[in-house]
């Protein structure tokens, strides 16, 4: 499984996310390691995985999300699978 935490400098939202994503992570088992984490233009922030945005997908250049990917697990264990 490939996880992405992206996110553009100094974004204000990366924090919360990143604190989210790691309590998912720990609810089905998974290792921080699986992350990589992304600074550039995307987005942000965004959690992918395998490719895919767990929030549903947002094409596009840097930009601040207003859905943020908070409250991730649940998309976590279907990806599991």
């Amino acid at each position: 499984m490939a996880v992405e935490l992206r996110s553009v400098p100094d974004c204000p939202n990366l924090a919360p996310a990143r604190h989210e994503l790691r309590a998912a992570l720990a609810d089905v088992g998974l290792p921080l390691a699986v992350v990589t984490e992304v600074v550039g233009d995307c987005p942000s922030p965004s959690i992918l995985v395998n490719g895919v945005d767990v929030m549903g997908g947002i094409d596009g250049s840097a930009a601040c999300r207003l859905d943020l990917p908070l409250a991730s697990a649940s998309a976590l264990p279907c990806a599991r699978r």
